[in-house]
């Protein structure tokens, strides 16, 4: 089941969820902001998902915008921090009024698991013919919460599962290589 505006409160007033700073409430979901630090892939004649991959770090200033050109992908995180009890599991989705402009702010990584504390690394793609402008402190995302049918045995973070991204802050590149 989903939450609504008055169940994500009362899932925060529990501490079951944790949005920090607290993001802007909507009927169904709680608004994400952009940070200042964006990730940009360097030039390699292929990726390989076992060998870390090359990254320049950008930081926007505050008060500017930075354009990020048609076909291009990079990588960048809420100001927010999340953190998810073993009951919810949430996904972030784009906002409309930017997926309507082209912009895209996940690939196929948009699932949240039970467990999870960190920011939320953005996979930003822009599949508009023009660059489209980003500046921190934006409305970039959503964050939809669901209630699982039962606590998560193992949530995120549990020895054994390998839980590359617990507690990550910043933008964070694949970690695949870790194995």
């Amino acid at each position: 089941m989903m939450l609504s505006d008055g169940d994500l409160q009362a899932a925060m007033d529990s501490g079951c969820l944790v949005v920090n700073p607290p993001g802007v409430m909507q009927p169904a979901s709680i608004d994400l902001s952009l940070s200042d630090t964006i990730l940009i892939f360097g030039y390699q004649p292929r990726i390989w998902p076992k060998n870390p991959t090359n990254t320049n770090q950008l930081m926007i200033p505050q008060g500017e915008s930075w354009p990020l050109a048609p076909g291009m992908f990079v990588l960048a995180n809420t100001i927010e921090t999340i953190g998810l009890c073993d009951e919810y599991a949430a996904r972030v989705e784009g906002k409309s009024s930017l997926g309507r402009l082209g912009l895209m702010v996940h690939s196929t990584a948009g699932f949240i698991d039970p467990g999870f504390r960190g920011q939320i690394t953005l996979e930003l793609s822009n599949v508009n013919n023009s660059p489209i402008m980003l500046t921190p402190g934006m409305l970039i995302a959503q964050l939809c919460v669901f209630e699982l049918k039962s606590p998560a045995r193992k949530p995120y973070g549990s020895d054994g599962l390998g839980s590359r991204y617990q507690g990550q802050q910043g933008p964070t590149a694949s970690r695949s290589w870790m194995g």
